[in-house]
Order: structure tokens, then C-alpha cells, then sequence
């Protein structure tokens, strides 16, 4: 039972909805079925707690209160996020839901408990809920939207959390909710999301990006309002009625930029971005005054032409619509400025739920309506494989989208990378069905021509063309892909099972039994997506078994050990006896998986990812093989956040315990004012000083400038930081970082 202390916490948090829900319904009868919702969940929920203690009705609350204040929905939507639950961990049905609450409000949560059954399930049933899930894209986009909110307040929430759940929720929502929100136009809730991810997968860089930032803001923050008042002050000469608001970069978009450009924090010179919300005034269109706007700006500081981002001519795909440019400070800072309607504004932060506010007036709402009908155009295909769909849904929520014309000028997006048959599939089926070349600005090229920002293209066609196999080896889209294998579907079947039949046949005489973990292993090392697209590429022909051995042993799932002198090698009596030892082993996820080192065999309970190759001190996350041998990555690998969406029940909680015999590889990257002797006091220290042994060094100078890299072997990261603290102290070297190694697998692979 609730105590009294429990009954207030309720009534004040439901006050701040009610008081919300006023402004979001039309009348009387809307809002009363909102206090309904909310007693009826109350009851259905009443003695039940969270993890963190507090009463459960207190979730659907707040979800209902992001619902309607950060998304701006409507009654529905609000009374849906109230009930959204009770099917679920209740005895009551939909059928109750649409007899109180009537059938769209059932409809809306009947998708609601799909997807959260979807993520409680085992990965192909994980990932073929979720395919249904998302057909309701077809019917009610709400849902999505709805989900969205729960999953941000799960995120708020998710120190109470077992570690185990946590790795699961936190790649989950990176993997599909993060980028999902971004397609949708949900800004501050995708930037949220990031953030919260990165406080609790990667906290020691959270926490020190975070400080930096605080510092910067105490030391720049007045320079900022500086730089503010002319602008402010011209702009209100000329008579726009307008508000300035600063901010700074969010932790994760820094350490983003961070990683992705391997930079320092100093690096990030666009650190602060100052944006500008107006009023737009008489008949002169929006975009005109934006960039009247611009010009103002342009007479006090001196612009960065190349960092200008024209949105409000060319809406992102999301209707994402803003002028944005980067000007030069008083102070020799980079400043970006971001030039926004209030109508731009308002969609740039509920996202797609703005545009039913704004039916017909922007152009971005074609946009989005284009990117929802390819989802589910590809959604109602029933022949797509469910994993294969995920994996390829999320890699179209990370592209990044391009423009290209129709020769009648007519602008259509697509995603990076896109080819001009992706593009003859976008206009119509039968186009890319009878395409036989196209024409990129009035030149011939062939159909796997990458298609470029601002091409013109032309599409030849023929009636006796079919589509051919081969064009699934450089289509791009998800609708053109699933078009094409359609075509192909009987053929495929027939691909399927000779390709098995000729595989297994090889692999007999090669003495390796067949196994889904031997498919596995051989999709991966021929980079392919699953071991069906394996046996149909043997089937039609299209793969060369000749290295079949070279991929075996590359891909063996024997450890990997290291001699104390940091050289590695393989011994077979030692793995086979472990691996005897760990398949023995049954390892409780619920509990701290220790990543031991063996001193006396030199071998380790676990294998480092080659992807990302942690090393002990790393943030990790680790993952149970068909072998039962643990695998490590780190919680910022893309591979790592992949499986754990797709695969979460074999998470583990995997925990370093101390290093002090065997070595990990690590890179360390350097730039600099180049001079005699430099390269040689960086390598004596290292190997003189700290007695380390380097396996590389590629170091480049030019115009007096030196940069490179140098690998090396650690015991573990402090060991790491030690060697970059110090060889940033060096004279002439001016900036030293942590460099990525995933490039260099290859290598290794050779030298084992």
C-alpha cells in the first residue's frame, strides 16, 4: 500500500499534467477523459513500484507529461501514455481499453504494449516485433512518438537499473531510438537520449567533457553576451521582433566530434552557438528574411562561408528548416549562429508532431511524408528478413541525406552513398525495374554511378530490361534492395539451398563441421550480413571458395594470447583446455563477469574485440559466443551497441580486474611543431623511461608541421594516460591523444 507521503507525490506530479492537459484539449469532454485515464490507471497500478522506490503510476505520468510539453500531442496521445502500461503488467485487456477509452485509443495502446513486448524478446523475435511494430508508421505515427517519451523517461531513470538491463536499454536507444528520434525531428529528446547514454556508458569522459565545459562557460561566458549585443542591437534597428538564447555544444556532440575527428576538447572551436528566433513580418517569404538577417550579422563579424548550412531552401528529410552560419568573435573565436522562425523553431523541436500544426505550409512535410512512405513501402514487403531490416532501418536513420533533381527539376532525397538505380527506384518500381543506364548532368553513366549533391539525373530505360542479381551488389536504399529481391525470391530459394549443400560439402572436406557458428563466422569474414546471404552468394556462383581456409582460420574462435616478451602467439593445447573450462562454465549475467589474466599459462578469461580492442581500464561491455567465451568491446562501439540491440541476452557484465603480465596494443596519435631530435625524445622516453615496447611509428612532416602515430603495448589505460600526460609536456609537441586502432586488425591478423 502507498503511504501518504507516496498519495501527495502523485497528486503533485499529475498537477503539472492536468495543468498541461488544459492547453492541449479542445474542450471539456477531452479533458475529463484525461482525469479518467488517470484514475483508471491509479487504480490498475495502485501498490506498485518502481525500482527506485517510488510509486509505478508516477512513470506513466511523466511520459505523459513529455507527451504533451515536449512533443505537444493532443488529448489522445496523452490518455494512451496514462494507460500505456496496464495491458501489460495488468489483467486488463484492449478490449477494456476501447470499451472506457474508445477504439483509437486501444489501437494506440495495443502498438505500445508490441513494442514493449518487441524488446523483451529474444533477438529475431526482438527484431521481427519491432518490423510489425513500426507498420503502424501506415496507421498512427503517434505510437512512435509515444514510445519515444517512455523511453526518454526510462532513460532518466535508468540508474536503478540493474547493469545488466542497463547495457541493454542504453544500446538499444543508441542503436534505434536515438537515431529514430533524430529522423523525426525530435531534437532536444534525441540530444537528451545521447547525453544520458554517454553519462553511463563512457562516465569518465562525461564527466571530464562536462567540467571543461563549466570551465569554459565561467571563462567565455561574458564574452558570449558581448558578442550578442550588436547583433541584438542592429537587428531591433531594423525592426524584427525577435529573442537571442546562447548555448553551448551537448557533452555527447563533443565527444562525438571528438572521436570522430580524433581532436582534443580546445580543438572544438565551435564550441558556443547563439540562436536567433524571430518573428517573420509581411509577405516577403521566410527564407528572404532569414537571410536578411544573415547579411546583418555579416556587416559586425566576418562570416566562415564554408560552414554556411542553407536548411531553410532545402529542408532536412526530418523538416528540420534553419539557416545556419559561423562567424568570427571578437575574441578569435569560431561562433555558430542559427537563424530560425518561430514556425521553424516549433518544428525543429517537436518534430514531426509540429507538422500536423502546420499542414501544407513547408516544404519539409513532403520530405517526411517521402522518408514514411519508403519505411513502408519496405515494412509491407513479408519476404524481408527481420534482422536484415533492423540492421538496414538503422543504417538509414544514420545516413546522412543528399539532393539530387529530376530532369524536370523536381528535388528528391536520398541517402548518402545512394546510386543512380536507388534513385530510378525512388521515382517508381517499373523505372528501376527497365533501368539500363542514366544520365548524371547530361553524361552517360552507368546505374552503380554514386550519386552526388545537386546532380540532375536521367533515368534510360528499356522495355526488355529485367532486374539482374548483380544490382543488389551496389544498391544502397532499403526499397530498392527488397524490390530487387523480390524479383528474385524463387531463385533465391533455389541460391539457398544448393549454396548450403556446396558449403557444408567443402567444409566436410576440410574436416570443420557445419555449424551456425561456422556460418556466422564465414558471413562475417566475407562481410556479409547473415549466413542465409552467405549460402545464396555460394548458390549463384558469386563467391570464391578458394579462400575458404584463409577465412577459417582468420575467423577461429580459438583465444588469442600474448608472451610476456608482448609478441603473440597461438597454443592449441592451452585453448582447447580453456575453451573445455569455459563451456563448462555457466556465467550468471546478473553478476560481475571478471576479465582475469592466467600470469603462469598467459592467457585471459575473455577475447578483445578486434573492432575496437579494448584495453583493461576501458568502459566494456562484454558478450556471450555460441563457444561460451566471453568477447569484450568497448561501450562505444558501434559493433558493441549493434549486438547488444539486436542480441541482449547474451549481455554480461563484464568487470577488469588488475593487469600486470600481458599487454594490450594501444595508439597513441601526435602533432606538432616539427625540430631536430623530437622523434627520438618521444621514443627514448617511451621505451628508456616507462621500458615499453613499440610494435609501430608513422610519423609525416610538412611545412614545418610533424604528425603520426605510434603503437605501442600497455598494461592497461592508466599505463596509457601516463605516456600521453607526458609527451604532451615535450617541447614542440602540441597536441597528444588516444588514437584508433581498428584499422589494424588486418595486420595483426597477418602476423598471427
Amino acid at each position: 500500500m502507498f503511504t501518504e507521503k507516496d498519495n501527495a507525490l502523485i497528486e503533485k506530479e499529475f498537477e503539472g499534467l492536468r495543468l498541461a492537459s488544459l492547453k492541449r484539449c479542445a474542450d471539456q469532454k477531452e479533458y475529463e477523459m484525461v482525469i479518467k485515464a488517470f484514475d483508471f490507471a491509479r487504480v490498475a497500478h495502485d501498490g506498485v513500484r518502481r525500482r527506485s522506490g517510488e510509486p509505478y503510476i508516477i512513470h506513466p505520468i511523466a511520459v505523459s507529461k513529455i507527451v504533451v510539453q515536449e512533443i505537444g500531442l493532443g488529448y489522445k496521445s496523452i490518455v494512451a501514455a496514462l494507460v500505456h502500461d496496464v495491458v501489460e503488467d495488468t489483467e486488463y485487456t484492449i478490449e477494456d481499453i476501447s470499451r472506457l477509452f474508445g477504439v483509437k485509443i486501444a489501437s494506440l495502446v495495443d502498438g505500445l504494449t508490441k513494442i514493449k513486448s518487441a524488446f523483451d524478446n529474444s533477438t529475431t523475435q526482438q527484431a521481427e516485433n519491432f518490423k510489425r511494430v513500426l507498420l503502424t508508421l501506415n496507421d498512427d505515427v503517434r505510437v512512435i512518438l509515444i514510445k519515444l517519451a517512455d523511453r526518454l523517461h526510462n532513460m532518466r531513470t535508468i540508474e536503478y537499473m540493474p547493469q545488466h538491463k542497463k547495457d541493454k536499454i542504453l544500446s538499444e536507444t543508441m542503436y534505434i531510438f536515438i537515431p529514430l528520434a533524430h529522423r523525426l525531428g525530435l531534437y532536444s529528446i534525441k540530444s537528451e537520449m545521447e547525453d544520458i547514454w554517454l553519462q553511463h556508458s563512457m562516465p569518465v569522459d562525461y564527466n571530464s567533457i562536462k567540467a571543461r565545459i563549466e570551465q569554459t562557460v565561467a571563462e567565455r561566458g561574458c564574452s558570449i553576451d558581448e558578442f550578442i549585443q550588436p547583433i541584438a542591437a542592429s537587428l531591433t534597428q531594423t525592426g524584427f521582433r525577435f529573442t537571442i538564447t546562447k548555448r553551448t555544444k551537448t557533452p555527447y556532440s563533443i565527444w562525438r566530434k571528438m572521436k570522430d575527428k580524433n581532436i582534443s576538447f580546445e580543438q572544438v572551436y565551435d564550441l558556443y552557438a547563439v540562436r536567433i528566433v524571430f518573428e517573420p513580418e509581411g509577405d516577403e517569404p521566410e527564407r528572404i528574411q532569414c537571410w536578411h538577417i544573415y547579411s546583418l550579422i555579416t556587416q559586425i563579424y566576418l562570416s566562415k562561408t564554408d560552414r554556411i548550412r542553407d536548411w531553410v531552401s532545402t529542408p532536412k528529410v526530418n523538416g528540420y528548416e534553419a539557416l545556419h552560419c559561423t562567424v568570427m568573435g571578437k575574441m578569435g573565436n569560431w561562433i555558430e549562429v542559427q537563424i530560425r522562425t518561430t514556425r521553424m523553431d516549433d518544428l525543429a523541436e517537436r518534430g514531426i508532431a509540429a507538422h500536423w500544426t502546420y499542414k501544407g505550409a513547408t516544404p519539409s512535410e513532403k520530405e517526411m511524408d517521402n522518408w514514411l512512405d519508403n519505411v513502408r513501402d519496405v515494412l509491407e514487403n513479408p519476404d524481408v528478413n527481420a534482422l536484415t531490416f533492423l540492421d538496414n532501418f538503422h543504417k538509414e536513420l544514420f545516413s546522412s541525406i543528399i539532393y539530387v533533381y529530376t530532369p524536370k527539376g523536381e528535388s528528391k532525397s536520398l541517402i548518402k552513398g545512394a546510386t543512380a538505380l536507388d534513385f530510378a527506384y525512388s521515382i517508381h518500381s517499373e523505372i528501376g525495374d527497365k533501368a539500363i543506364a542514366a544520365k548524371a548532368n547530361f553524361k552517360l553513366v552507368p546505374l552503380s554511378y554514386e550519386l552526388r549533391n545537386g546532380d540532375q539525373i536521367e533515368i534510360i530505360t528499356a522495355e526488355s530490361q529485367t532486374p539482374q542479381r548483380e544490382w543488389l551488389e551496389f544498391v544502397k536504399t532499403p526499397k530498392a534492395r527488397s524490390i530487387i529481391s523480390d524479383a528474385f525470391k524463387s531463385e533465391i530459394k533455389d541460391y539457398l539451398s544448393n549454396g548450403k549443400k556446396i558449403l557444408d560439402a567443402k567444409l566436410k572436406e576440410l574436416g570443420v563441421e557445419p555449424k551456425t557458428r561456422v556460418y556466422t563466422k564465414l558471413a562475417e569474414g566475407y562481410d556479409l550480413n547473415t549466413k542465409e546471404e552467405l549460402f545464396s552468394r555460394i548458390g549463384a556462383g558469386m563467391l570464391d571458395l578458394s579462400t575458404l581456409p584463409k577465412k577459417l582460420r582468420k575467423n577461429s574462435s580459438s583465444k588469442w594470447v600474448r608472451y610476456w616478451n608482448l609478441q603473440f602467439f597461438r597454443n592449441p593445447e592451452v585453448n582447447q583446455e580453456v575453451k573445455e573450462k569455459s563451456e563448462k562454465k555457466d556465467i550468471n549475467k546478473s553478476e560481475d563477469y571478471v576479465l582475469r589474466e592466467n600470469p603462469l599459462e598467459k592467457t585471459l578469461s575473455y577475447k578483445v574485440a578486434l573492432c575496437c580492442r579494448p584495453i583493461p581500464g576501458d568502459e566494456v561491455i562484454g558478450f556471450i559466443g555460441d563457444d561460451s567465451e566471453v568477447t569484450v568491446h568497448k561501450k562505444g562501439c558501434a559493433e558493441a551497441i549493434k549486438l547488444a540491440a539486436n542480441d541482449a541476452d547474451k549481455i554480461v557484465k563484464a568487470k577488469w580486474n588488475k593487469h600486470t603480465i600481458l599487454s594490450s596494443l594501444a595508439r597513441i596519435s601526435l602533432r606538432g611543431i616539427d625540430r631536430i631530435g623530437v622523434l627520438n625524445e618521444v621514443t627514448q622516453y617511451i621505451t628508456l623511461v616507462l621500458s615499453v615496447n613499440i610494435r609501430k611509428i608513422s610519423i609525416e612532416t610538412h611545412d614545418g608541421i610533424f604528425e603520426g602515430y605510434i603503437d605501442l603495448y600497455v598494461h592497461n589505460l592508466e599505463d596509457l594516460e601516463e605516456i600521453i600526460e607526458t609527451l604532451g609536456k615535450i617541447k614542440g609537441i602540441m597536441d597528444v591523444s588516444r588514437g584508433d586502432i581498428s584499422n589494424i586488425n588486418e595486420n595483426i591478423n597477418n602476423e598471427l
